[in-house]
Formats: structure tokens, C-alpha cells, sequence
């Protein structure tokens, strides 16, 4: 993994939602290589990842098995890595779900479900890490959405709408946060690799009439989404909020 150093990610408190499996886990890993301590939250053991990491980087992060959508479990595991490595200064919020279903389908369960994961969850963790990053006296939120609204897919109409309403979270919570030094952007990644949608969405058709879309015609690793989740937590962005950063190829265009 090559990516620039950070010098001020150093020793850094971190805490990554989903930070066990595909993006989040190249996340915790770059974060790891950077000095940062880490801590993230997953409903799987990830115990042998972080052992892993800790022989690689002799840098342990601080896995807390817990679901995002139990709002007293997310508060507390927050508290938990705050207590492990002090005030929290970058929350990633990067654990999401984007299980396919039609408009038709959806039952008023399946609404909140998703709702629960995939924004419910966001609003929480920034409310919670709001006076860590104060204690701290500044701080950076990157909250995960997807370039999928951009595109106006259809087959996950509340995993678009919740992309959506990110980004106005974040430009809300960037201007009611900025004058405690407190940053928050959004990330939109493209079409991601990952093991999960390798195992149940990738199909040969579906993925070369994606690339065929990107400018650069390359699929994205996990790996690629790292760069600019390391720049939005770093100083080298400190003037940087209320924004979305695309990472996606060159499927969509921003301005």
C-alpha cells in the first residue's frame, strides 16, 4: 500500500464505522500505516485482521463488535475509543448496506432498516463525536455516500436517496460545526471491488459497461479510495468543508 504520509495523522484518534471488511478495511489499514490510532466498529470478528495489522505495523487498531443501526451500542463504542486513545479527531463513517430491491417491494421495516444504516447511523456518530472533536479543538467528519444517486441508478432506490441526503447532512453539519474548527465533507466513491460486490452484484456485462463509462478505464480496489480519505483528515485539507470529493474513475462530474 503506497499512499504520501501525513505527519500529522501521527498518533491521530480515529474511529472508522465498518472498518473490518472492503473499503473500511483498507481504510483501518491505511490509517494503521500512518501512525493513527485506530478504532472501528463491525458486526464480524475481526480479530485476525487486526493481529494482522499489528505484526505488519506493530500498530494494533481497537476492534468493537457492535451494529451501527443499535444507536446506545454506536454511542458507546465511540466512548470506548475515546477512552483507548483519547479525544476523537477523524470519524469516518463509511459502514453502509446497498442491498438491491424495487419501490414496489419495499415494506415500511425494510424503509427503516435502511434508513437506520444508512444515515440514521451517520447522523448519530457525528452528533456523538461533536464534543470529542471539541474537547480536541478542531476535527474532520468524512461521511461515505456513492456516486450512484449522481447516476440515477435504479434496482436501490433508499440506498440512493440516503447518498443523497449525505451530502446535505454534511453541508449542514460543515457550516453549524465550522466554527469550532470541526470539518465535515462527504466521499463518493464509484463502483468499489469489494469482496461483497464481487460475491453478489459483479457480472461480466454489468462491470465492462461500467468501466466503459470511466474515463480511466480501471476498475477501483479498495485501496484507491484511501488517497483522499487520508487528505480530507489531514491538515492538508484544513480549509477543505462542506464538499463532496468524488473517487470514481470519471464516471460523473462535479461542478
Amino acid at each position: 500500500m503506497s499512499t504520501a504520509q501525513y505527519s500529522d495523522l501521527k498518533d491521530a484518534s480515529v474511529y472508522i464505522t465498518g472498518g473490518g471488511l472492503g473499503i473500511g478495511a483498507a481504510l483501518t489499514e491505511g490509517f494503521v500505516a500512518q501512525g493513527a490510532r485506530v478504532a472501528f466498529i463491525g458486526r464480524s470478528d475481526a480479530s485476525a485482521f487486526c493481529a494482522e495489522l499489528e505484526t505488519k505495523y506493530g500498530n494494533r487498531p481497537l476492534f468493537i463488535q457492535g451494529d451501527i443501526t443499535d444507536t446506545a451500542a454506536l454511542k458507546a463504542s465511540m466512548a470506548q475509543a475515546a477512552d483507548a486513545h483519547g479525544p476523537i479527531t477523524t470519524l469516518i463513517n463509511n459502514a453502509a448496506n446497498d442491498k438491491r430491491h424495487s419501490a414496489e417491494e419495499v415494506t415500511p421495516e425494510f424503509w427503516d432498516w435502511m434508513i437506520e444504516v444508512n444515515l440514521k447511523a451517520y447522523f448519530f456518530a457525528c452528533q456523538t463525536v461533536l464534543p470529542q472533536m471539541r474537547q480536541a479543538g478542531f476535527g474532520s467528519i468524512i461521511n461515505f455516500s456513492s456516486i450512484s444517486y449522481m447516476m440515477g441508478n435504479s434496482g436501490y432506490p433508499i440506498y440512493t436517496a440516503c447518498n443523497s441526503a449525505i451530502n446535505g447532512l454534511s453541508r449542514s453539519l460543515a457550516r453549524e460545526f465550522g466554527h469550532e474548527k470541526i470539518r465535515v465533507n462527504a466521499l463518493a466513491p464509484g463502483w468499489v471491488l469489494t469482496q461483497k460486490q464481487k460475491d453478489l452484484w459483479v457480472t461480466e456485462e454489468g462491470l465492462a459497461a461500467h468501466v466503459a463509462r470511466q474515463c480511466l478505464n480501471e476498475t477501483l480496489e479498495p485501496e484507491d479510495i484511501l488517497g483522499g480519505c487520508l487528505f480530507l483528515a489531514s491538515q492538508s485539507s484544513k480549509m477543505m468543508t462542506g464538499q463532496a470529493l468524488v473517487i470514481d474513475g470519471g464516471v460523473v462530474t462535479t461542478g
